[in-house]
């Protein structure tokens, strides 16, 4: 699920990804804070406004297709409409409010504060100026502190334009969190027909029956709720419920409070509609189905420590038929929490099971062991399985392991033995491409080259849409070049460059093609293995195109940005975007993101928007699509630390973009910091090495300093192995110590050999990103 920015009352947005919605209202919406206080009945009932804000569905936008797109720009010169032309002067207009108005939402801090209000007074009389007035009531709104909302919201009003949707969205939602009941009405009131193109519509339907309710009209806020219950949210299911139950309708209430509970565990509201599901008088208790509904949810969302609970409930809940199905689902859940030896008494305590009840016991018992590092409980678990369940999807995962355990070990006959048992029992399970080429990866490593050929060879033709097909092509081509077969090397490797452009093993292809004779197209056809390579899905071809200039979204979006509020922005261009047929959506998205320093998530929003990037040439994506996925961000300090330390910038941007994706606020699971992600104590090492002054561990997350000693940090891997980048590398992300142990596992015919062996999938997969980005910087960008 996508987080605003800013933590509470943003617009929400679980898919800030690229449109896949028919109509606006289907893109996701806002959310009050919290549910507004039970605030004193004001003395006189509010009558519920004539027209309360209800939902309007937008036209349409165009089906299309799944792979590349090609779109036509048939659009016809329209007038550009005052509101529009309105806007855009807006936007002018409060160019030089975005930093002040960024550093106010992301510190809040009294100068920021000063900054943007003497913006707003500077341009009391224009629409820029109401932008600012609505950043300051907004950034209060975020410090939670309703009443100094208020004031500024208010003097947004009068030149809001087409942002007063914003404005009377925030200010109502302000009124009803200070207990201004009558004034929240007032604001939100005629919401709809006010604002008849705003994506806030449906939030503003649930504050306004929020405020309803604290007026003693339960019954006008159900009416108003269940109008726009479609498509559903957890929120607005929320006050309708409530509503349900201010009105009497108890077993409604519970229908809803139950289905947010148990289906939508995750939602922020899950916890808030089990308290208010236990204040309903006489409820039924929970259905078995509906603690496993729960139970699963948390478990596909990895709330392992909230499953357990669910399911100790079920398996006290169950009939004795369903139990040790439940204890099973305990015990697993138990494991992935880390809760290992009370995972190994709920299996321990299992009564008889049979069948793949019994698969999956024996499956646990061997993980449990394996984080134990109780080896041999696990190799015997494993072998019961075999025995009990030869067929078991469960010994297929078992074997894996299995398989792994012995390579990080350097059992390597064993793990051969193990990766082949696995292909030829399940050879088309889920991870048989996967085991088929380790096992033949293995094959090489031990020096049996005509039968590693012969793998290759088989993995090309059982397995050719598989994730190690370029590394399959690539590998046979080197053996044909030790076996001096140029023609079948340049016909391998032209495959591998054409079909995986940007693949780190196409680049390796194209540098050693450049020593062979070029191969031609009968050539090619010598080898009908390689017509096994299936192509990319898509024959055309992304062509660059601009939004349109009179969309009243776009314009909303643009003048947003200038506020500092992306996500609502973001929502604005997707709307947009949604229901126009051009291309520009992702890369304005992602532009947007780049302007405002939020890197991280241009990239993450583009790698959703073209999943395929890495095998497309370069010129066969819009240049801006790129320039977002591979961004030169904080170009002058990046360059000036790469240099000092003789390092290539676009390595070390690629680096970066690995580490924490240009994020200098990121924090890794281990406490690695910043750009680099450098763990504090390595920070002080490396900054006394380094002779810097005042050094303390905060200054890791400013991009200047974090790159001044990471890079330094990594040049001493780089010397440390020799100037090797694929060792330093693999040192970076799993430590010096293991990079030595690999090293000592034989010989290696070179770096790449050396790369394809790491036996952690995450280091060799790092690696290789690492060096195949720089490629792609590189052919983007040319000499640094």
């Amino acid at each position: 699920m996508f987080c605003g920015l800013f933590g509470v009352l943003l617009p929400r947005a679980e898919a800030l990804l690229p449109p896949a919605h028919s109509s606006f209202q289907d893109l996701p919406a806002p959310n009050p804070a919290q549910p507004p206080p039970q605030a004193p009945a004001t003395g006189s009932k509010t009558p519920a406004a004539k027209n309360p804000p209800t939902s309007k569905a937008p036209a349409k936008k165009p089906a299309t297709g799944t792979s590349k797109r090609h779109y036509v720009n048939t659009r016809k010169p329209r007038t550009i409409s005052p509101r529009v032309r309105r806007m855009r002067q807006a936007f002018v207009a409060s160019a030089s409010l975005r930093p002040m108005a960024q550093q106010l939402l992301q510190d809040r801090s009294l100068p920021a504060y000063a900054g943007v209000q003497a913006f707003a007074r500077a341009h009391a009389k224009e629409d820029a100026g109401a932008l600012a007035w609505l950043v300051i009531g907004y950034a209060h709104v975020l410090d939670r502190d309703y009443a100094k909302a208020i004031d500024p919201l208010n003097r947004a009003k009068v030149h809001a334009g087409d942002l007063g949707d914003y404005v009377d969205y925030y200010l109502g939602s302000s009124y009803l969190q200070t207990g201004r009941t009558a004034e929240a009405l007032a604001s939100l009131a005629d919401f709809s027909k006010t604002h008849p193109d705003s994506l806030l519509v449906r939030d503003a339907a649930i504050s306004y029956a929020d405020a309803l309710l604290l007026e003693g009209q339960p019954a006008e806020a159900v009416t108003l709720l269940e109008q726009t219950r479609t498509p559903e949210r957890s929120d607005l299911e929320f006050a309708l419920g409530r509503a349900y139950a201010a009105s009497g309708q108890t077993a409604k209430a519970a229908e809803i409070f139950g289905n947010i509970y148990y289906t939508m565990p995750t939602s922020t509201e899950a916890d808030a509609a089990n308290a208010e599901l236990k204040k309903l008088p006489a409820q039924p208790l929970p259905t078995v189905l509906q603690l496993k509904t729960r139970a699963d949810a948390l478990m596909a969302k990895r709330r392992y420590a909230d499953a357990v609970e669910e399911y100790r409930s079920l398996v006290n809940e169950s009939s004795p038929a369903q139990k040790p199905t439940m204890e099973l689902a305990l015990a697993d859940a138990l494991h992935r929490s880390g809760k290992n030896r009370d995972a190994k008494q709920v299996l321990t305590s299992l009564g008889p099971v049979s069948g793949e009840e019994n698969a999956q016991r024996l499956y646990l018992i061997g993980q449990v062991a394996f984080a134990a590092s109780d080896n041999d409980t696990f190799y015997r678990s494993v072998d019961e399985l075999r025995q009990a369940a030869p067929a078991s999807p469960w010994l297929e995962r078992a074997l894996l392991s299995a398989a792994n355990l012995h390579l990080v070990h350097h059992e390597y006959d064993q793990a051969l033995d193990a990766f082949r048992e696995s292909q030829l029992r399940f050879p088309t399970g889920a991870r048989a491409s996967y085991v088929h080429w380790k096992a033949a990866w293995l094959t090489l490593r031990q020096g049996r080259n005509e039968d590693a050929k012969k793998a290759f060879e088989e993995q090309l033709s059982l397995y050719p849409s598989g994730a190690e097909t370029p590394a399959a092509l690539y590998w046979r081509a080197r053996l044909a070049e030790e076996d001096n077969q140029p023609a079948m090397a340049s016909a391998f490797y032209r495959k591998l460059s054409d079909r995986y452009r940007n693949f780190y093993y196409a680049e390796l292809a194209r540098q050693r093609m450049k020593r062979l004779p070029p191969v031609t197209v009968e050539q090619m056809a010598q080898y009908p293995l390689l017509d096994r390579v299936p192509p990319l899905q898509s024959d055309v071809k992304i062509t660059d195109s601009e939004p349109p200039a009179d969309e009243l979204h776009v314009q909303k979006g643009e003048l947003l940005g200038n506020g500092g509020l992306v996500d609502f922005a973001v929502r604005e261009l997707q709307a947009a975007a949604a229901a126009d047929p051009g291309s520009w959506g992702p890369a304005e998205t992602a532009r947007l993101y780049v302007e405002t320093g939020h890197y991280n998530q241009a990239i993450e929003f583009m790698k959703h928007s073209t999943p395929n990037y890495f095998a497309l040439d370069i010129p066969d994506l819009p240049r801006k699509y790129w320039e977002a996925l591979f961004p030169k961000a904080y170009w002058s300090d990046l360059k000036r630390s790469s240099a000092a330390n003789g390092l290539d910038p676009y390595l070390v941007a690629s680096l970066i973009r690995q580490e924490s994706e240009f994020n200098p606020g990121a924090v890794s699971r281990a406490n690695a910091v910043g750009l680099m992600q450098l763990l504090p104590k390595t920070g002080k090492v490396v900054a006394r090495q380094a002779k810097m002054k005042h050094y303390n561990a905060s200054q890791l997350y400013t991009p200047a300093v974090n790159m001044q000693l990471g890079t330094r940090y990594f040049r001493g891997m780089v010397d440390k192995f020799g100037g090797s980048f694929e060792y330093a590398l693999a040192a970076y992300n799993a430590g010096s110590d293991r990079v030595e142990e690999w090293l000592g596992q034989g010989k290696y015919r070179d770096p790449q050999e050396f790369v394809e062996s790491i036996p952690f999938t995450e280091t060799r997969e790092y690696v290789q990103a690492i060096l195949r980005n720089a490629s792609v910087y590189k052919q983007l960008y040319g000499t640094p």
